[in-house]
């Protein structure tokens, strides 16, 4: 198996490494597995693409790149560039640190990585590792990914559905906020919605009295409503959530063909 990673945390993230680890184990003796990650952090630049300048490409060592790009960025440049005529069998987008599930999606570099490769047909699986009290004070925070990620993996691959659709169909996975041992299973749930939190902004003066503004996110340990993401997550489960990266409200359609009656 040929595999291609990135990831929105950058070349030198944790999350990186167990993302590669996970990979190894799937890939076999006999696999490849290809890096191209940002050279820098690009958290929150959801699906983004670097459309009006180029960006640099270096190579770090055999098969593992970094470009100055967002994960979209990134897996075009494996694609067509890294591993020009001999595309991946899958790409894997992760591990980050921190939840992409609920409203994070929206935002998730992670996610727009997997998104990207599901809209050049490929397979593809964003994975995230949830951080809270369960995790942040062990050795490795990102235990659970460890542990179960490459299982995870490799059910979907065997197992999940993998369309040929315009919009692809991919796969967000979440992580659970504790260790590998007190994960409890894995729930296959739609996107939640955080209520009563959301990003914002804080504003800042810097020495000189200029005014600056940070983003603020919203709280994580919020549930996400029923048989979702983030509430399976706060739950002790790994999260398996099927997406598209059509944006359609097909349940809206229907009621608002009477628009169309009489126009102009």
């Amino acid at each position: 198996m040929r595999i291609l990673l990135t990831n929105d945390d950058g070349i030198n993230a944790p999350g990186l490494a167990t993302l590669e680890a996970i990979a190894a184990e799937l890939a076999g003796p006999g696999g490849e597995v290809w890096v191209v990650a940002p050279a820098f952090e690009q958290s929150g630049v959801g699906h983004c693409i670097s459309y009006t300048h180029p960006m640099m490409i270096a190579e770090l060592a055999p098969r593992r790149f970094a470009a100055e790009g967002s994960p979209a960025d990134c897996v075009l440049a494996g694609l067509y560039d890294v591993m020009a005529g001999n595309p991946p069998d899958v790409v894997l987008s992760g591990v980050n640190r921190g939840n992409n599930a609920a409203e994070n999606v929206l935002y998730s570099g992670t996610v727009g990585g997997a998104m990207e490769a599901a809209l050049q047909g490929l397979p593809a699986i964003a994975l995230s590792q949830f951080y809270g009290p369960g995790n942040l004070s062990r050795p490795d925070p990102f235990e659970a990914a460890a542990v179960h990620g490459a299982a995870v993996v490799r059910r979907l691959l065997a197992e999940a559905l993998w369309d040929r659709s315009d919009y692809r169909l991919f796969y967000n996975v979440n992580f659970p906020p504790v260790g590998a041992a007190e994960v409890r299973g894995l729930r296959v749930v739609r996107q939640g919605f955080r209520r009563g939190t959301a990003f914002g902004v804080e504003p800042h003066l810097s020495p000189s009295g200029r005014r600056f503004l940070w983003i603020r996110g919203g709280r994580q340990d919020v549930a996400s409503g029923e048989a979702t993401d983030g509430t399976a997550n706060l739950e002790g489960f790994i999260s398996v959530t099927p997406m598209r990266a059509d944006l359609t409200a097909h349940d809206a359609l229907a009621a608002l063909a009477r628009l169309e009656a009489g126009f102009p």
